[in-house]
């Protein structure tokens, strides 16, 4: 059987997590059963993106560390700061203020991963810079939350590095030990991981969806707004100002999808435990549309690299 095109598959993914997403809002009891499947989803999407992958994937992504660096600058720089500055403008409620400012303090979540490969990014600079933030974020997260929000919050640190390792580091490592086994026997393995990845992906939307379905009802269009400012300006400036210093589209979407696609879930895990429904409300939102925007950037990028390599020969035989 033929391989899926990964290119393919990134254009149709929008409509698929839409159309999911909208089937979980209509009928969350067909899919709220299904949460305790978000993990085995993660870790098995991350173990078929470890399949792609090679030491020397993240061998390159650590020799550029200056990327790595600006990656991490605006994740703790801009996010939060963007987040205060949106609530503000927008004049959200103090609890809605304290939710959003936590989405923006938080790391980049496993999803960004699965966004950055079908998206054609650099897959090991994604996952190196998920992980260094994620280590990050156990003082940057209560330290910002303070400096924006002006309370203290104690982050869960073991819990949070259990949960890369297990999510992350494990799946991906044991991915790549398999993938070196096989060699070059399964060379269309590409297109059968982009495929698994966004069908999981899209299940995981649906879940997430259905979970938060009476939240996204009386949420209200302010804080939807709120939360499409916030992440496309994550989104257009990790993508412009990697650009600018770099002039290299991958690496662009890979920090893009990175600083926009935050760990909503960790951002509405704190809110319910140590402040308030309300203030959970963004990161509710923010974990459905991220997904959702993330896929939209995902189309683009593999559709401008589908058009690019069709213009090639043409420019060659000029």
């Amino acid at each position: 059987m033929r391989a899926p095109s990964p290119a393919r598959i990134a254009v149709l993914f929008p409509i698929w997590a839409a159309a999911l997403a909208i089937a979980g809002y209509l009928w969350p009891s067909l899919f709220k059963p299904g949460a305790f499947l978000i993990v085995p989803f993660l870790v098995v999407i991350m173990f078929g993106m470890g399949l792609t992958l090679r030491p020397a994937d993240f061998s390159r992504a650590i020799r550029r560390w200056p990327i790595v660096i600006l990656g991490l600058t605006l994740q703790f720089g801009l996010m939060p700061a963007t987040a205060w500055v949106v609530a503000h403008v927008l004049g959200l409620s103090a609890q809605l203020t304290l939710g959003l400012i936590l989405v923006g303090s938080v790391a980049g979540g496993t999803a960004s991963n699965v966004i950055s490969f079908l998206a054609g990014g650099d897959v090991a600079l994604s996952i190196t810079l998920t992980s260094i933030a994620t280590l990050a974020s156990v003082v940057a997260t209560p330290l910002l939350t303070w400096f924006y929000a002006g309370t203290h919050i104690p982050v869960p640190v073991g819990s949070m590095l259990i949960s890369i390792a297990e999510i992350v580091v494990a799946p991906v490592a044991g991915g790549m030990l398999v993938n070196r086994a096989i060699g070059d026997r399964w060379v269309d393995r590409d297109g059968w991981c982009a495929l698994g990845s966004a069908a999981a992906i899209g299940l995981v939307i649906a879940i997430v969806v259905a979970l938060n379905a009476t939240a996204i009802a009386t949420l209200g269009a302010l804080v939807l707004l709120a939360v499409i400012l916030h992440n496309g300006v994550g989104l257009s400036a990790g993508f412009g100002l990697t650009w600018l210093a770099t002039r290299d589209s991958v690496a662009a979407r890979t920090i893009a999808i990175e600083v926009g696609m935050q760990n909503s879930g960790l951002a509405v895990a704190l809110a319910q435990q140590y402040f308030s429904p309300a203030a959970a409300l963004p990161g509710a939102v923010f974990s459905v549309w991220h997904n959702l925007s993330g896929a939209g950037l995902a189309a683009i990028c593999k559709r401008l690299d589908s058009r690019r390599a069709y213009d090639r020969p043409l420019n060659a035989a000029d």
